[in-house]
């Protein structure tokens, strides 16, 4: 995991667990004065929701706990975990920038691309100027590699 999903991770859990969880408890203990909580809307959605938030912080407590942060600062060379790439589609001509991030910390909307996805593991030792070709769902790409680097 790189720094910065580390941190996001560890930024997430604590406002689990100082507002929205205290908020939830709130929640509850209000639902719980209306009185019969076998009808209680109210009730049955803030439960809900407490579920919700007590999974994500036994969630987010282990993969911090696993986590191996990397200092992709320190890294060079050939694309491997923590490069931010700058591709473009052989095909359209239209760039794009990824950085290789481990599965917790990966949102592509944000350019942030998962290890373990089909582009990622082809990127994996590829360098500057090399074509890589990735059989995607929605059919095979090529892609070349415009640049890497590691912040």
């Amino acid at each position: 995991m790189t720094r910065a999903g580390f941190t996001a991770l560890d930024e997430e859990l604590k406002q689990l667990k100082s507002v929205e969880r205290p908020a939830v408890i709130r929640a509850i203990a209000e639902a719980r004065e209306h009185g019969d909580l076998s009808e209680n809307a109210e009730y049955h959605a803030a439960r809900e929701k407490q579920s919700f938030i007590e999974g994500r912080i036994t969630q987010i407590e282990a993969l911090l706990s696993l986590a191996d942060v990397i200092d992709t600062s320190r890294l060079s060379g050939p694309i491997k975990f923590g490069a931010t790439v700058t591709l473009v589609d052989e095909d359209t001509e239209e760039e794009k920038t990824y950085q290789i991030v481990g599965e917790a910390e990966a949102d592509i909307e944000r350019g942030l691309l998962n290890i373990k996805s089909p582009l990622a593991r082809a990127l994996i030792g590829k360098d500057e100027g090399d074509s890589v070709e990735v059989k995607t769902p929605g059919g095979e790409r090529s892609y070349e590699v415009l640049s890497i680097r590691y912040a």
